[in-house]
């Protein structure tokens, strides 16, 4: 998996357009950076800037988007209504997928340091990437604000992490908080209900700071307080979740709005949960949910996968049918359309550029037999390995839901999960294939006028030929595991199905007969053979494993249908 990060840095500018755009502009000019949404406040003087990407790319536009705020934003002239200490003032640095918080703190901590030491700006590392533990809590290292930065920079024990001198850059810049976080879900709990002390009680039940005790458990009866004269509290059933209740105009409800801070804690599925059974308990009902801002896509496929577990209904479906389940389980378009393509983060940065697995069935059979030498024999290969992989899947999600077979569900949702794992990494190899052919075409097109370009070709054009032969090895080790599950099909699933797991089989090896043409000639044409060696002796192996894999689904399937 890819990693992704997401980073929402808050610059002290919100009035004029000009210097936003500056700034966003500055972000934009890093590839593989999607800038997502842009979020100016007058009142505050304040604009919030969310854009995400690979940690690379996103780490040098969170640089350039800071050094332009330096440049345009004088902090000796800044006002505003909210809390503040720089030009850039807050930078967290957060985990969306494929990347832990550990590993976002890390690359805060570089960035902060790089800040520091190319541009002069004063840094101090909050939340997971903090130095000293007490500025987990950003409120501790804005302390005072940007005014009380002289003091704070003259006293060792409160001065930056990186920095610390009242220069010309300090007093311009200001300090920048830079920090790491884990991804805050926003939603409001929809209740049938237009009472907003109603939903405020509610929202004491889940969130995790809970409600002040009084005497006799009552709404209204006096304050506890402990031997110290503290307030007693009564925390609430939800870690990681910050609640209160309202009531909208808008829709003419009441909601619950929360704020899950640690969505490994409680994931968005798990509140719902809750919040339903809190409001339940004091006479109310959820009637939806209502998602603000954006999710990672994990959010809903745990939620989906939760829904379908419920309903005792295979997981190994695809991916926008999971995500479709938890939906409809939360009610996510209660108030208004709900489109997760403008909603989870991954969709919203998807490559725009369409792939051969994007063209209709017959748009890809007519692309194959066009001129063009690719696609060829390596991706149709691939493409016949996804048909395996589809029909072991197809025939363990009927197997599935068989009248009378209800205690074996699990068993063929496991089968099922595992089938749509490798129909997604055999849809990826149809494209792969393609582009590893194209890389080599790639090569051919490089100057070749002196030793030096004719050496840098020349390696190019061994390490592409390789990589070549290694993308149809990776088919044939992808088909091959499609194989023990159109076995085990063919004799523990439906029996009306074993002719299906039969044409898995048959297409699975046939991929993979196929996909080893296109090892072989690739190695061929290498200069270098030692690489090829392993490579060959194991695309040999697949295809004697793989064969008598064949003959025992084949003779299971002959079971099932001897007239």
């Amino acid at each position: 998996m890819t990693p992704i990060i997401e980073c929402v840095p808050n610059y002290s500018e919100g009035r004029d357009r000009a210097v936003i755009e500056s700034i966003v502009a500055a972000i934009r000019t890093v590839e593989g950076v999607k800038v997502l949404d842009v979020d100016p406040g007058e009142a505050t003087n304040r604009t919030v800037v969310t854009f995400v990407g690979a940690p690379e790319p996103v780490c040098e536009a969170a640089f350039r988007g800071a050094a332009k705020a330096q440049e345009l934003i004088d902090m000796r002239k800044h006002h505003g209504a909210h809390p503040r200490s720089g030009a850039t003032d807050v930078l967290p640095l957060i985990p969306v997928s494929g990347i832990t918080l550990e590993e976002c703190a890390q690359l805060a901590r570089s960035l902060a340091q790089r800040l520091w030491k190319e541009l002069g700006i004063p840094c101090y590392c909050y939340e997971a990437a903090a130095l000293k533990t007490e500025r987990k809590n950003l409120a501790v290292c804005r302390e005072g604000e940007y005014e009380a930065l002289p003091e704070k920079m003259a006293d060792p024990a409160r001065k930056p992490d990186f920095g610390g001198s009242w220069d010309e850059v300090a007093q311009k810049a200001g300090a920048t908080n830079v920090g790491a976080r884990g991804f805050l879900v926003a939603v409001n709990f929809n209740l049938n209900t237009t009472s907003t002390r109603r939903a405020m009680a509610v929202a004491f039940d889940v969130r995790e700071k809970g409600r002040k005790a009084r005497e006799g458990g009552s709404l209204t009866g006096k304050l506890l307080k402990d031997e110290n004269g503290q307030q007693i509290w009564i925390p609430g059933t939800l870690k990681g979740c910050k609640a209160i209740g309202w009531y909208i105009d808008e829709y003419g409800i009441a909601q619950v709005s929360m704020n899950i801070t640690d969505i490994d804690q409680t994931p968005l599925h798990v509140a719902y949960e809750e919040v339903s059974r809190a409001a339940a308990a004091r006479g109310l009902r959820v009637t939806g949910a209502e998602i603000v801002g954006l999710v990672p896509k994990r959010v809903l496929l745990e939620a989906g996968k939760f829904y379908l577990e419920k309903q005792q209904r295979s997981l190994g479906i695809s991916e926008a049918e999971i995500v479709k389940i938890a939906v409809k389980s939360m009610s996510l378009d209660d108030l208004k359309p709900f489109n997760p393509q403008e909603k989870v983060i991954e969709y919203l940065m998807a490559d725009d550029k369409k792939g051969l697995v994007d063209l209709t069935v017959e748009g890809f059979v007519r692309e194959t037999a066009s001129e063009s030498p690719a696609p060829g024999g390596g991706s149709i290969s691939a493409c016949m390995g996804a048909f395996a992989a589809a029909l072991a899947t197809m025939v363990a999600n009927l197997s599935s839901h068989k009248r009378g077979w209800d205690e074996r569900w699990k068993a063929f949702s496991d089968v099922a999960e595992e089938g749509q794992a490798l129909l997604d990494q055999l849809l990826r190899l149809i494209d792969e294939d393609t582009a590893a052919f194209n890389r080599i075409m790639d090569c051919f097109s490089m100057p070749k006028g002196t030793d030096e370009e004719k050496a840098a070709r020349e390696l190019a054009l061994e390490q592409a030929t390789l990589y070549a032969a290694q993308v149809p090895l990776q088919t044939m080790e992808a088909a091959l595991k499609t194989l023990p599950l159109a076995l085990r099909m063919a004799r523990e699933g439906n029996p009306a199905s074993a002719s299906d797991a039969g044409v898995a089989a048959l297409a699975a090896v046939a991929a993979i007969k196929g996909a080893r043409l296109n090892v072989r000639i690739n190695a061929a044409s290498l200069k270098d053979k030692a690489p090829a060696t392993p490579l060959l002796e194991r695309a040999d192996a697949i295809v004697t494993e793989a064969q008598q894999l064949e003959k025992q689904v084949l003779a299971e399937v002959e079971n099932h249908i001897e007239l």
